[in-house]
């Protein structure tokens, strides 16, 4: 696909912005969604407007039907082990706050250890922190070197007799360098230690096979892969989604309800309490057969590396600018680069590209331990997708230049 053609299923990216065209740079936030997902949820919710697993009318088993048939697709999409380790969320958030919920109350006392990496979103490291609390455990952090690449060297170090989970992201929202999470898994699993991957950045660029993989969680978010908001997905093992207790309790999570006790439905259902997002969810079919298309085509991924080259080319060349997340060797980075600008202030900074049309990110990126580490209190970054040109890469940089003369 050419990059004219994609645009074209993208009506978002035909808006204008202070009267100038929208350049959308904000998409490890959230991508923008095509004409197939736009409309496969207005149909859902106009004519398929039916509670599912419930009643037997044509609505409710149009709906089922569905809501199921994505759960077999994003199974295909992970090459999962079965479809009943696919369950569905609100996404990554909710995702990981289920696995620390659940799989902590089952496995996590006193004096156990949770590793974490100091470069993880919010969303992975602060339910962590919330179960440490209640269990009295140890959180631990796995630290970067000075490009953004984790010190998985120290892995083992970190590793003791009480750990009992590591949880790391497929690729930073920050860094944008592609994690060795096979190696990570490798390392943890000697020590028979499961691992959760966060993969709200890494379902989007990455081609992703959990068996392959080898992690025992993975977890993504629909609203990044193009889909509907307030979709996600968790994978997980079966063995782990059998031995773990609900998340929630509600309507279709029960095998049978007595006030002598409960019995619980068998995964997935266990973790699929109450009415489901079932207009919503389904949009995943026509989003992720599109992150797929995007992913295994040559002519996306020459336009997303001549684009990725040229900004690390550009920026690293300008010495006002820092960049945080910087490839070495044969490792991985996506077209997503988060800088600071000596001098310039970054929301100031975004406030100006705003007036020129780009949308980018400013502020923390809810990675704050991160920005201490890195000794900012805040990064601009510009993240680009499939749909976004080299010519919008040229006018980022060439109002990039504009704005810091404006500041500095």
């Amino acid at each position: 696909m050419t990059v004219e053609e994609i645009r074209n299923q993208f009506p978002a990216l035909a808006e204008t912005v202070y009267g100038k065209p929208l350049v959308y740079l904000d998409n490890a936030a959230t991508a923008q969604r095509p004409l197939a997902v736009l409309e496969k949820e207005r149909r859902l919710a106009s004519t398929v407007n039916g509670n599912i697993h419930r009643a037997v009318h044509k609505l409710a088993i149009d709906a089922t039907e569905e809501y199921e048939k994505t759960r077999d697709l994003v199974a295909d999409f992970l090459n999962a082990g079965s479809r009943e380790e696919v369950v569905f969320t609100s996404g990554t958030t909710m995702s990981i706050n289920l696995v620390a919920s659940c799989f902590g109350e089952a496995f996590i006392g006193e004096g156990d250890e949770v590793i974490v990496s100091v470069a993880e979103h919010h969303s992975n490291i602060v339910p962590w922190q919330l179960l440490c609390q209640r269990k009295k455990a140890v959180l631990k952090v796995l630290d970067i070197d000075e490009f953004g690449g984790l010190e998985v060297g120290t892995l083992e170090k970190l590793i003791s007799q009480r750990t009992k989970i590591v949880a790391i992201s497929h690729i930073s929202n920050v860094l944008g360098l592609v994690n060795p999470v096979s190696e990570i898994v490798r390392i943890a699993h000697a020590h028979n230690i499961p691992v959760l991957v966060d993969g709200a950045q890494g379902s989007v660029h990455e081609k992703v096979d959990v068996q392959e993989m080898g992690c025992d969680f993975y977890a993504f978010s629909g609203h990044k892969v193009y889909g509907a908001t307030g979709t996600g997905v968790l994978y997980g093992k079966k063995k782990w989604l059998d031995a773990m207790p609900p998340y929630m309790g509600g309507g279709e999570m029960i095998e049978t309800v007595r006030f002598s006790g409960t019995t619980f439905a068998p995964v997935p259902g266990k973790f699929e309490a109450g009415t489901q997002n079932f207009n919503a969810v389904p949009t995943l079919q026509e989003a992720l057969t599109l992150t797929r298309q995007f992913q295994e085509d040559v002519e996306v991924a020459q336009n997303e590396w001549a684009i990725t080259q040229y900004l690390l080319d550009t920026l690293s060349a300008d010495p006002r600018i820092h960049i945080y997340g910087v490839p070495r060797g044969t490792q991985v980075k996506i077209p997503l680069f988060s800088f600071s600008v000596e001098g310039a202030h970054h929301e100031d900074l975004a406030l100006i590209l705003d007036k020129m049309g780009i949308a980018v990110r400013s502020g923390q990126m809810c990675a704050e331990p991160l920005m201490d580490r890195c000794g900012v209190t805040g990064m601009l970054r510009a993240s680009f997708a499939p749909y976004n040109t080299m010519g919008e890469a040229e006018y980022f940089v060439k109002c990039l230049n504009k704005a810091i003369s404006m500041l500095i």
